[in-house]
C-alpha cells in the first residue's frame, strides 16, 4: 500500500507494521494527531525507545464525567524497560499532563527537559508521590540518550523555556519543533533560534515534525507585547474587581497581569490550586518577576476595596471544576456580581467552545462584564501561523515532513505548506494516532498501524471507562431510563408480582407509564407459555429481553424517546 500524502487520506485500514529492521528508525505518534492535546511520540531504533512529550487531552461534551484523556500506552506497555528517556518540549498540560500516569508503570524513566518544564512536572509528580529522575537541559546542549543523540533548540511559545529537539540516529535526523512561534519581541527576550534550524537543515533533516495548530492562519502570529495596551485599557475602565482567567502555566500572561496591576495600584491574588502551584514555582526559579507588594493571599481580598483587587484564576477553557466555572455557577467563595470585569485571556481550544460560552453566559447573567478574544485582543496564540511555517520549511529544507499537533484540517494545511516549499508531495505524511512511520536511507514511509485508543481518567479510575460506558451516560443524560421489575413463579411461570415501572429523566406522568404494564404482563405470559410448550424451562434472561423489546417499542412510538431500559425479572 502506498503511503498517504498531502492530498491523500486513509482509504482502507492499515495492518500491523512489520518487524523493525535494524538500522531503521520507527516513529509512532500515540496522540496529538487529529486532535489538539494528548501529544506523545515514540521513536524506536535498535531495540531502544525515546518518548517525546506525554500530555493529556481535555474531554468534550460527548464524554460526560471524564476528567482527562491519556495517550494509549499499550503499544509500549511491555517494553517500558527499553525506554531510555522522556523528552519534554515544554510545560503545558497537553505535553506533560500524562507523565504521572506513565511513571506509575515505571517510576525511574528519566525525564529530560528545561528547568521550568521539569519544575512543573516535579510539582505535579509530588502530588502523585512519585520522585522522578530528571535531567535539566538548555538550548544548545547535546545529550546522548541510548542510541539517540538529542540536541535542544530554543523556541518561543506562550510559556518560557520551550525547546525543540533534534534527534540524530544511525537512520537519520528527526527535528521535532514542539509547540512554537516566531515572536520577534518576546516578553522574556528569548526568540526561536532560526540559526540553529538553518544549521540543522544544512547538516540534513530527514524528518521534520512540525506544529500544525495555526497552519490555516495566514501571515505571522501577533506578538505577545500587543496584549499589554489592551490589558491596560481594561484595567483603566474596570470599576470593581478584575478577574483574569488564563492557563495555569501561562507565565507570560500572568507577568503582564502583575505588571498592569502594579501600574494601576491593584493587588493580585492567585485562585486555583494549579495556578498557585505553578506561579510559585515560576517565581522561585526567576521566570516570574513579582512586583513588590502586589501579590496577596486570597484570604486578604475581603479586606481590600473591590477597585483594588485582581484575581488571577484558572478556567479559561470552561473546565467544570476550575475556579472560573465555579464562580459562574455561584459555587465558589468568590461571588461575581454587577460591576465586576472578567477577562478570558486565552483563545478557544477546538471542542471547548460550548463550555466556554456557557461560562461567559453564566458570568454575564450575574452582571459581570466579560472581555474575551471575541470582543477584544486579550490573547494571542502561542503557535506559528502559515507565514512562520513557510519560513521554517525554507530554512530547514527537510527531506520528509510530518505535520503534528493539530486537528485533521490543521495537518492538511501544514502539509500543503510543506509541498509549496518544495518537499516532494509523496514525502509529506499525513498520519493519525497509532500510524507507524519508518525512516531509512533518507525516506520516510507509512508501514502500518498499531492499536491506539482513548484512555479515560474518571475520578480514581484510569482506563476502566469504555466508549460503551460513555454511550450509556449520554443515553442517560439525553433520554433518561425506565426500569421494569417483575417476579414469576418458578414452578408455574406465572407473574406473581409486578410488573412495576419506574422512570427517571422521562418527562411523563405516572398514568402514562402505567399504560405499558398490561403489555409487559401479556408479553411475559406469552413468552412463558411458549417456553412451556417447547418443553424448556423458564429463562429469566430471555424474559428480560422480552421486556426490553416491548418497553423499547412503546417508548419509541408513544414517547418518541430511546431511554435506557433496565428490565429485572426474578424467580420466586
Amino acid at each position: 500500500m502506498t503511503a498517504p500524502t498531502a492530498d491523500a487520506t486513509f482509504t482502507q485500514p492499515l495492518g500491523l507494521p512489520p518487524k523493525l529492521a535494524r538500522g531503521t528508525l520507527r516513529v509512532v505518534p500515540l496522540g496529538g494527531l487529529g486532535e489538539v492535546g494528548r501529544n506523545m511520540a515514540v521513536l524506536e531504533i535498535d531495540g531502544k525507545l525515546l518518548i517525546i512529550d506525554c500530555g493529556v487531552l481535555f474531554p468534550e461534551d460527548h464524554q460526560p464525567g471524564v476528567d482527562l484523556i491519556l495517550p494509549d500506552f499499550s503499544h509500549i506497555a511491555d517494553r517500558l524497560d527499553d525506554v531510555v528517556a522522556v523528552v519534554l518540549t515544554h510545560g503545558h498540560e497537553d505535553h506533560i499532563g500524562a507523565v504521572p500516569f506513565l511513571l506509575r508503570l515505571r517510576p525511574d524513566i528519566p525525564l529530560v527537559g528545561s528547568t521550568l518544564t521539569l519544575a512543573f512536572v516535579e510539582a505535579k509528580l509530588k502530588e502523585h508521590r512519585i520522585q522522578p529522575y530528571t535531567l535539566a537541559v538548555r538550548e544548545g546542549q547535546v545529550e546522548q540518550l541510548g542510541p539517540f543523540e538529542c540536541e535542544f533548540v530554543a523556541v518561543n511559545h506562550s510559556i518560557p523555556d520551550a525547546l525543540a529537539v533534534a534527534v540524530r540516529t544511525s537512520a537519520g535526523t528527526v527535528l521535532h519543533t514542539g509547540d512554537f512561534k516566531m515572536d520577534q519581541l518576546p516578553l522574556d527576550g528569548r526568540i526561536t533560534d532560526l540559526r540553529a534550524f538553518a544549521r540543522l537543515g544544512e547538516r540534513g533533516v530527514d524528518l521534520f515534525m512540525v506544529d500544525s495548530t495555526n497552519a490555516e492562519v495566514p501571515g505571522f502570529t501577533t506578538a505577545e507585547r500587543e496584549i499589554t495596551p489592551v490589558l491596560d485599557r481594561v484595567f483603566s475602565t474596570a470599576q470593581r474587581r478584575l478577574i483574569v482567567a488564563s492557563f495555569a502555566s501561562h507565565v507570560h500572561r500572568v507577568q503582564q497581569v502583575l505588571d498592569t496591576a502594579h501600574k494601576h495600584g491593584r493587588k493580585v491574588a492567585f485562585v486555583g490550586r494549579s495556578m498557585v502551584r505553578n506561579m510559585g514555582v515560576a517565581a522561585d526559579l526567576g521566570y516570574l518577576d513579582v512586583p513588590k507588594g502586589v501579590l496577596v493571599d486570597l484570604k486578604q481580598i475581603d479586606d481590600l476595596p473591590d477597585a483594588k483587587v485582581v484575581l488571577m484564576c484558572t478556567g479559561s477553557q470552561g473546565e467544570p471544576m476550575a475556579a472560573l466555572s465555579r464562580m459562574a455557577n455561584h459555587d465558589h467563595r468568590v461571588q461575581v456580581g454587577p460591576g465586576d470585569t472578567v477577562v478570558l485571556a486565552s483563545s478557544l481550544i477546538p471542542g471547548n467552545e460550548n463550555a466556554v460560552y456557557r461560562v461567559i453566559n453564566g458570568l454575564m447573567r450575574l452582571g459581570a462584564t466579560v472581555v474575551h478574544s471575541g470582543n477584544a485582543r486579550v490573547h494571542v496564540s502561542g503557535h506559528a501561523s502559515a507565514g512562520e511555517l513557510l519560513y521554517c520549511y525554507n530554512i530547514v529544507k527537510p527531506k520528509n515532513a510530518m505535520p503534528v499537533h493539530g486537528e485533521v484540517r490543521h495537518l492538511h494545511a501544514n502539509a500543503d505548506l510543506a509541498v509549496k516549499t518544495g518537499v516532494p508531495r509523496e514525502r509529506v505524511l499525513i498520519t493519525d494516532c497509532g500510524t507507524v512511520v519508518d525512516l531509512r536511507d533518507g525516506r520516510a514511509k507509512i508501514t502500518g498501524q498499531v492499536p491506539c485508543g482513548y484512555v479515560y481518567v474518571d475520578g480514581s479510575s484510569v482506563g476502566s471507562i469504555t466508549d460503551a460506558d460513555l454511550k450509556d451516560r449520554r443515553i442517560l443524560g439525553d433520554e433518561g431510563f425506565i426500569s421494569v421489575f417483575a417476579v414469576i413463579d418458578s414452578s408455574t411461570g406465572k407473574v406473581v408480582a409486578g410488573p412495576e415501572v419506574h422512570a427517571r429523566g422521562v418527562a411523563e406522568d405516572t398514568s402514562t407509564l402505567q399504560s405499558i404494564v398490561p403489555r409487559v404482563a401479556d408479553a411475559l405470559a406469552q413468552a412463558v407459555a411458549q417456553a412451556s410448550q417447547g418443553g424448556g424451562g423458564v429463562d429469566t434472561h430471555q424474559l428480560q429481553q422480552v421486556v426490553r423489546r416491548v418497553v423499547g417499542r412503546w417508548a419509541g412510538t408513544s414517547l418518541r424517546r430511546r431511554p435506557m431500559i433496565i428490565p429485572v425479572v426474578v424467580e420466586a
